[in-house]
C-alpha cells in the first residue's frame, strides 16, 4: 500500500484502540498491509469482509504517520503528536513498542499482536494465512531489568509452535532498536 493511492480513512479512538466504521475503507487497509482485525471476525478470509476495523493505537499512529489514516476523538481531529501523548498515557511502553512495530514495518515485515503467544508481537515475512509467523518479539528498553522467568516462558511457548524468539531493545537516548534472536540450544 503506497500512501499516494491509498484514501485516507477515517478512524474513531476508542480507549486505547481506533475503529474504523467504513467497511470499504477497514478492508482496503486490512488487505493491503494486515493492519488490525475485524472486530468479530476471527480469520477474514474475504477482501469484502463486512465489519469495523479496530487499529491498536499503535497501528493507528503508524497510519497517521504515514497518511493513510486521520483519526477522531469526539469531533476533534487528532494530529500524530496528540495521538501519540494519548498513547503515551493509556498504553505502557508505548515509546519502545511504537518504534519497534515502525522498524519493523520499515523493515519490510507485517507485524500482529503477539499476546496469544506470550510475546508483544508476531512478526511475518508475508502475512496471516499466507505463512506462518516465523518470529515472536518481546520488546524491552535499554537498561531494563529483565525477569529471565519472562524470557524462559515465551522462548518455551514460541519453541513449542516453531518460532524463534526475538528481544527488541529499544534505546530512547538514540531512538533505535536493536534485536537479539534467542534460540533454544541442546548440549
Amino acid at each position: 500500500m503506497t500512501e499516494h493511492t491509498q484514501p485516507i480513512c477515517e478512524g474513531y479512538l476508542l480507549g486505547n484502540r481506533v475503529v474504523i466504521f467504513d467497511y470499504e475503507c477497514g478492508n482496503k487497509i486490512y488487505w493491503n498491509g494486515y493492519y488490525g482485525t475485524f472486530l468479530g471476525v476471527p480469520k477474514p478470509r474475504s477482501r469484502d469482509t463486512k465489519a469495523p476495523l479496530e487499529l491498536s493505537i499503535i497501528e493507528a499512529s503508524y497510519l497517521v504517520e504515514k497518511a493513510i489514516i486521520k483519526v477522531k476523538e469526539a469531533q476533534k481531529t487528532l494530529d500524530l503528536d496528540e495521538l501519540v501523548d494519548i498513547g503515551r498515557s493509556r498504553v505502557s511502553r508505548f515509546d519502545a513498542l511504537y518504534a519497534t512495530y515502525k522498524d519493523l514495518r520499515h523493515r519490510g515485515f507485517i507485524v500482529r499482536r503477539g499476546l496469544k503467544f506470550g510475546c508483544d508481537y508476531l512478526v511475518y515475512r508475508h502475512g496471516p494465512g499466507i505463512d506462518h509467523a516465523p518470529f515472536g518479539v518481546l520488546v524491552y528498553t535499554n537498561g531494563e531489568r529483565v525477569d529471565p522467568i519472562e524470557l524462559v516462558r515465551a522462548g518455551r511457548l514460541l519453541h513449542s509452535v516453531k518460532k524463534k524468539l526475538i528481544l527488541a531493545i529499544y534505546d530512547n537516548d538514540l531512538k533505535s532498536v536493536r534485536y537479539v534472536l534467542l534460540e533454544w540450544w541442546k548440549p
